[in-house]
């Protein structure tokens, strides 16, 4: 029992798939973010487009 918990306790796979968790957390926040704000640019570039063929 005693050189079970000693092998629990030294056993790393769970902290790197927590690791890698917040990693793609993190891509993902960065990702998000940057498609949200090219996203109101290209609405304001068809937005225009649009107001100057309409003339």
């Amino acid at each position: 029992m005693k050189s079970l918990l000693a092998r629990f306790a030294k056993d790393q796979s769970g902290a790197t798939a927590i690791e890698y968790g917040l990693i793609a957390a993190g891509i993902a926040a960065v990702i998000i973010s940057v498609v949200n704000g090219i996203g109101t640019k290209v609405t304001t570039a068809f937005t225009n487009v649009n107001t100057n063929l309409g003339k």
